[in-house]
């Protein structure tokens, strides 16, 4: 068995793991080894072709392939080295990650640090229930869109789309574009479940009918979809009888969430919050083991992959100066808790000698709020939106003047406030 030695590895090539490992090298670590599955690093914006990309971090718009070639080609400046076509089996709490390929076959790594970028997958038909046959045309949204984007394959012609997250909604957009019609958008929640500019450009602009409170029932057809019926549902998701509504289709696409990917994480040990389905982490973005780091959608799902390149890179920036021994532990640790409409807050655990970012998602839309972070800072916003990521950042200074050691971030009204 080949044995590496390393200061930082990062696992995952995307996007994240491309911040990370840049941010490493730059805080010195001499000797830091990206590892990636695929053929190519970028991840999954290879195939996000759409514009939209890199407003806050470049102050441009950029299809997902131009914002990933960026990093691409900062990380051929450095001396990073990267293996491809690299499956991780493995990783221990001791910073052993075992891994193999076609060119080495097994390989063990040793690192002083280890970054976890390894992104999210999405959600399928099994995690659904949903009753039917199994014909040939259930696809998730993010495999439709690599066989349009990608192989050039499109995989129906008449289409409906289950779930209204970001991807649904641009894949709405990108068939319709490609010359197939898209019958419907369904979603079990009162509220779209994307971004409000995807709703607009993806669907609104398109004629794209969007049904709220709604989900698909059962799927017809033997080989092929040959139709699906929707329904409306009650509070608790359930079909609400008599509002049955069978539509033919030929494609039926799954854009229903997306799941951190986290096996690994957990097979190390690592701590994993039930809210996130990703590491618990301080605001190093450090876990529970120490010296093994997360950031990315492997932590927690974003919106944008400005953010998560600004993640990434604070936990490239930390695993680089755990590898040199510095030490990141402060003396005074304060515990970061969800309060009233806040479904979680990352990270869970911040020093309070060192500014930091809060990142969160609420729990229902509301207006006309205040997002009140511990009494330290009070920010009104006009909207909140499960949709849309919320961001604040604190300075040490702030953190000093908390008291106690538990700092609770909630949503209230302008009135309460």
């Amino acid at each position: 068995m080949k044995q590496v030695h390393v200061d930082v590895a990062v696992i995952g090539g995307g996007p994240a793991g491309l911040a990370a490992a840049l941010a490493a090298r730059q805080e010195g670590a001499e000797k830091v080894l990206i590892i990636e599955r695929n053929t190519e690093l970028g991840g999954i914006l290879q195939q996000c072709i759409h514009h939209g990309f890199g407003l806050h971090r470049f102050k441009e718009e950029l299809t997902g392939p131009e914002y990933a070639q960026r990093f691409v080609n900062l990380v051929k400046t450095t001396d990073i080295d990267v293996l491809l076509e690299t499956m991780v089996l493995e990783i221990t709490p001791e910073r052993k990650i075992y891994a193999v390929n076609s060119d080495t076959g097994m390989l063990e790594i040793t690192a002083k640090a280890v970054v976890l970028a390894m992104g999210c997958r999405e959600r399928t038909r099994g995690a659904l229930r949903i009753p039917g046959g199994r014909p040939a045309g259930v696809y998730s949204a993010g495999t439709a869109q690599r066989y349009v984007n990608i192989d050039g394959f499109l995989p129906g012609k008449k289409a409906v789309i289950l779930g209204s997250g970001d991807i649904g909604l641009i894949m709405a957009r990108r068939f319709t574009l490609e010359g197939a019609k898209v019958e419907a958008v369904v979603e079990v929640l009162p509220y779209a479940a994307g971004l409000t500019r995807n709703v607009v450009q993806c669907l609104d602009d398109f004629d794209i009918p969007l049904y709220l409170q709604s989900t698909v029932i059962e799927i017809h057809g033997n080989k092929r979809v040959e139709a699906v019926t929707i329904a409306q549902v009650d509070a608790q998701w359930n079909p609400i009888a008599g509002t049955e509504r069978k539509i033919e289709c030929d494609t039926l696409l799954l854009s229903v969430g997306l799941v951190p990917e986290n096996e690994l994480s957990s097979q190390a040990g690592v701590a994993i919050d039930s809210t996130t389905n990703g590491p618990i982490v301080d605001d190093s973005m450090m876990t529970s083991i120490s010296g093994i780091f997360a950031c990315g959608n492997v932590l927690h799902v974003h919106d944008l992959v400005d953010n998560v390149s600004q993640e990434a890179e604070r936990a490239g920036k930390y695993a680089g100066r755990f590898a040199l021994g510095m030490n990141n532990v402060a003396p005074r640790r304060i515990k970061v808790q969800a309060g009233d409409n806040i479904r979680y807050v990352v990270p869970h655990e911040v020093s309070s000698t060192e500014p930091v970012e809060f990142f969160m998602r609420v729990q229902r839309p509301q207006d006309d709020v205040v997002l009140d972070v511990g009494g330290l800072r009070r920010i009104r916003k006009t909207s909140v939106r499960p949709s849309e990521m919320l961001d604040v950042k604190i300075t040490p200074e702030q953190l000093q003047s908390l008291e106690g050691d538990t700092l609770t971030l909630q949503i209230v009204s302008q009135k309460e406030a």
